[in-house]
C-alpha cells in the first residue's frame, strides 16, 4: 500500500498555519528557543519555509520598532566581541534586555563559518536577558542584511528592547547594518597602524560615534593620541542630518572601562533625535529603503531566473568576450527580451 504524505492537502496547510501561530505565540511569550527557530525560518533558502518565514513576520511586525537598534563595526581583532560583551552587561543592569545579532564571514571556497560569538562572549551568554545569535555572512550581502533586518524585528517582538547588529568589519556591510540602525558605532584600535592611516570617509561619515578601543595598559598613551587625531579628523567631515555631532570616545572592553560613558553618549543622542524628531524621519527613511530594495531583489532574481533570459546570457557572454559586442550593446539586448 503506497502512502502518500499529501492525502489532505487542506488538512496540512492548516496545521502549517496552527503551528506558525505557536512558535509566534510562544516567541512573542519570550521563549528563547522559539525565537531562535524563527529566526532559523527567516534565514533558510529552502523554498518550503518562505511561507513560514513571511507568516511569522507578519505577525510580528505590530510588535517592533520599540526597540534601540545599535550597529557596531571594526576590523576584525578590534575586540568587537568583548566590547559587546561588557555593553550588555551594563545595558542589562540598567534593566535592558539585550538581543545581539552578529553576522560571521563566511568562507568563499568551503561556505563554512565559524560563528564563534557566543563562545567570546561567555558571560553574557549565561544572562537571561540577552540572546546572541551568530549567522553567516554567506556570499550575498544584500539577502544577509534583509534577513538581519527580519531577525531585528522577531527580537523585538519577543521583548527585547536593546538590539545590537555587529557587522563582519571587512567589505561593504557597515553600508547595510547602518541602514537598519538608529546609532552607529566605528570601533578602532590604536597603536597598530589603525588610527590615522585607518580613516576612510566613508565609513567615518557614517559613524556617530568612534571608539578607541583597548584602551588599557601600554596602549592608553597611544589611545589618547589616535583620539585627538580623530577628533580632529570629523570636524572635516559633514554634519548629519540629526545634527548630533560625532563623538570620539576611548575605552577598554576588556576591563569594562569608558562604557557607562558609552551609553551615556547612546541615551543623550537618543534624547537628541527624539526631541528634533530625527529619530522617527530616520527610521521612516529605513522602512522605505528596505521596501524599495526588496522590490529590486525581487526584480533582480525574477529577471535571471527566466529560462529565455539564462538561455540568452551564455550567448551574450561568449560574444561580449570575443569582442563581438559591447558588454552596453548586449545587456540592453538581454533587457528587451
Amino acid at each position: 500500500m503506497s502512502q502518500n504524505p499529501h492525502i489532505n492537502p487542506n488538512l496540512k496547510r492548516k496545521k502549517e498555519a496552527v503551528n506558525v501561530n505557536r512558535l509566534f505565540n510562544d516567541l512573542h511569550s519570550g521563549q528563547v528557543s522559539a525565537l531562535s527557530r524563527a529566526i532559523t525560518l527567516v534565514e533558510s533558502t529552502a523554498g518550503s519555509d518562505s511561507a513560514f518565514a513571511k507568516a511569522i513576520i507578519k505577525q510580528a511586525l505590530p510588535y517592533s520598532g520599540n526597540s534601540f537598534r545599535l550597529g557596531i563595526t571594526g576590523v576584525p581583532g578590534v575586540g568587537k566581541s568583548t566590547f559587546i560583551e561588557s555593553l550588555g552587561r551594563q545595558l542589562i543592569e540598567h534593566g535592558k534586555k539585550v538581543a545581539v545579532l552578529a553576522i560571521d564571514p563566511s568562507s568563499n571556497i568551503s561556505r563554512g563559518s565559524i560563528l564563534g560569538d557566543k563562545t567570546r562572549m561567555e558571560e553574557l551568554v549565561k544572562s537571561d536577558q540577552a540572546f546572541i545569535r551568530p549567522s553567516p555572512a554567506g556570499t550575498t550581502l544584500g539577502g544577509v542584511a534583509r534577513k538581519t533586518r527580519e531577525a531585528i524585528i522577531l527580537c523585538e517582538a519577543a521583548g527585547y528592547d536593546f538590539i545590537i547588529v555587529e557587522t563582519v568589519g571587512v567589505g561593504q556591510s557597515e553600508t547595510a547594518v547602518h541602514s537598519m540602525t538608529d546609532f552607529f558605532l566605528l570601533l578602532k584600535l590604536a597603536g597598530a597602524g589603525d588610527d590615522l592611516q585607518g580613516i576612510k570617509r566613508g565609513i567615518m561619515e557614517m559613524a556617530d560615534a568612534i571608539i578607541i578601543n583597548k584602551a588599557d595598559g601600554d596602549n592608553q598613551l597611544a589611545a589618547k593620541h589616535a583620539r585627538r587625531e580623530f577628533k580632529n579628523a570629523v570636524h572635516l567631515m559633514p554634519s548629519k542630518d540629526h545634527g548630533w555631532p560625532t563623538q570620539v570616545l576611548t575605552c577598554s572592553g576588556l576591563n569594562s572601562v569608558g562604557i557607562t560613558e558609552v551609553i551615556e553618549e547612546i541615551n543623550n543622542y537618543k534624547a537628541h533625535a527624539t526631541d528634533n524628531q530625527s529619530f522617527t524621519k530616520k527610521r521612516n527613511a529605513q522602512e522605505l529603503y528596505w521596501f524599495h530594495q526588496t522590490i529590486e531583489d525581487a526584480i533582480k532574481t525574477n529577471f535571471y531566473n527566466q529560462p529565455e533570459v539564462i538561455a540568452k546570457l551564455v550567448v551574450l557572454e561568449k560574444e561580449v568576450l570575443n569582442k563581438v559586442k559591447s558588454p552596453f550593446d548586449a545587456a540592453g539586448e538581454l533587457l528587451e527580451i
